[in-house]
């Protein structure tokens, strides 16, 4: 009951989120259809350790004892993704503007796009990033973070990334 509590927390946070970018006070990249509406501040950059590309990382909600549930933002350059990677608890993502790709292992490439929501399973294998031409930014949810937050891996090789059917 506990962890569908801090997921349902993770979502509404989500939602307002999604319902603030439509202000017209935040601001946009710029006018070209190539670039994201940013819906918060684009963040550190990754680590060459953990992303290929320019790959930027915001927390928005850190995990503690009540909410055992990390919440942030990541916006990927168009080109950038990051290594393969498992959670303990499984992560769920919801892209909130761009085009991009997202693969579980043994599985084809998926493309995905703003609107799109995807449930990454606990302790399996999994990479996402920006397509080539467009960039990507998601919300990610991370549960139950007690039993852990992310196990990294090695990099996606280009063949891997340009195998988009």
């Amino acid at each position: 009951m506990k962890s569908i509590l801090n997921i349902a927390s993770a979502l509404i946070i989500c939602v307002l989120a999604m319902a603030c970018s439509k202000n017209k006070n935040h601001e946009k990249t710029n006018g070209d259809k190539n670039q994201l509406t940013q819906i918060f501040p684009r963040g550190e950059k990754g680590s060459k350790d953990l992303f290929t590309g320019n790959a930027y990382n915001t927390g928005l909600v850190d995990a503690d004892s009540v909410f055992t549930t990390a919440v942030g933002n990541v916006y990927f350059q168009p080109g950038a993704r990051s290594n393969w990677h498992s959670h303990p608890s499984g992560q769920i993502l919801i892209i909130t503007d761009g085009v991009g790709y997202h693969q579980i292992e043994g599985k084809p490439v998926e493309i995905i796009k703003k609107g799109d929501l995807i449930k990454c399973p606990p302790n399996v294998r999994h990479w996402h990033g920006a397509s080539v031409d467009v960039g990507l930014q998601q919300l990610y949810i991370v549960p139950n973070t007690e039993k852990g937050i992310v196990n990294w891996n090695e990099a996606v090789t280009d063949k891997v990334y340009k195998s988009v059917q």
